[in-house]
């Protein structure tokens, strides 16, 4: 097998690609070869030296694959060989051949691709557990998504729009007129006055839902942006990602300009703070689980469907991060095998 390793902290250069013996499944186990995988933005804190959960370097990430399955355990009862498949690995995803628990792999609709197979797990998953899980995303509600134009902020999108939402997008402005076509109905400018642009634009009232992967002071700007029994998600904390290498001092400053918010002012205000880290879900199968088989119906029926920007070769990995670090990419990004 092929898989790309982060060889050391520090630019996408670090990555490269190493041949490994072919692993083989245990008894609970299945075996994937993989057709493409997905890239996330805590990928890419990992090979800087940012991401505390990552094995430690020299190491191979990656959350999210599809693929055909190829070899079973003795014990493996729902998935058969031959079987198209995404697979959720917590890590060890950029990979062409991945073997995971039964669990962490379900069958593929038959009309959806294997780029969109790799496109969707974790993304979807962050958007459903912030919104429809735990959130009971109230139909109408206003919400303001950060990086919106990403994985995760194009499947908040979808996924609001089934709750006939208004939906307030933060991106680069190069991205607003796609974000418009994608159904967001008010975009801002992350370098701009967005928050008095969108208290303006909501009649002084604010919003209900704040998702938001940034962290440091945006965290207590969307906390302020809350209307009456409003609801911020913090799902990330790329604003101490200064570049394509680490700089710890500015993750430092991040990190101190994070308020802190006492039950008694919660309670007073009536707002709720709450958080999501989908790889410290990864041991919770049934949850997860029940999740991932209600976006399967969802695409299905045709309401959410993942939106891939570029694809690129195991060999191209460096530009493949590149492109994410340049703030290039809309929707998912993928690495896909390279031809034996």
């Amino acid at each position: 097998m092929r898989q790309i390793w982060i060889t050391k902290a520090g630019p996408p250069e670090v990555l490269a690609v190493r041949e490994a013996p072919d692993p083989d499944p245990g008894s609970k186990e299945i075996r994937i070869r993989v057709r493409a995988a997905g890239i996330n933005f805590a990928d890419l804190m990992a090979r800087v030296g940012l991401y505390p959960d990552a094995p430690k370097i020299p190491c191979v990430v990656g959350y999210e694959v599809s693929g055909v399955v190829d070899a079973v355990g003795p014990e493996v009862t729902r998935i058969r060989e031959g079987d198209r498949v995404f697979g959720m690995p917590r890590f060890g995803g950029y990979t062409d051949t991945l073997v995971v628990q039964e669990g962490q792999a379900f069958r593929m609709p038959d009309a959806m691709s294997f780029e969109e197979g790799a496109a969707l797990p974790v993304v979807y998953l962050t958007a459903h557990h912030m919104m429809l899980f735990t959130g009971n995303l109230r139909p109408r509600s206003r919400v303001l998504i950060h990086s919106a134009a990403g994985g995760v902020g194009l499947a908040a999108i979808q996924l609001a729009k089934t709750r006939d939402c208004e939906i307030f997008g933060i991106a680069s402005s190069s991205k607003h007129a796609f974000l418009k076509e994608q159904g967001c109905q008010h975009t801002f400018d992350n370098g701009a006055d967005y928050v008095s642009e969108i208290r303006a634009a909501t009649g002084g009232r604010g919003v209900d839902l704040v998702l938001d992967p940034v962290g440091g002071k945006s965290w207590s700007d969307g906390y302020d942006l809350l209307a009456p029994a409003g609801r911020l998600v913090a799902f990330g904390l790329s604003a101490a990602a200064a570049g394509k290498t680490r700089n710890l001092l500015h993750a430092i400053s991040q990190v101190v300009r994070i308020k802190s918010y006492s039950p008694r002012k919660l309670i007073d205000e009536n707002k709720t703070v709450s958080g999501c880290n989908m790889g410290h879900l990864f041991g919770e199968l049934p949850m997860l689980t029940e999740q991932f088989e209600a976006l399967i119906r969802m695409y299905e029926a045709g309401q959410i469907k993942p939106y891939v920007d570029r694809a690129f070769a195991f060999s191209e990995a460096p530009a493949s991060h590149h492109y994410l670090h340049d703030r290039k990419a809309k929707g998912k990004v993928l690495l896909v095998p390279d031809a034996r």
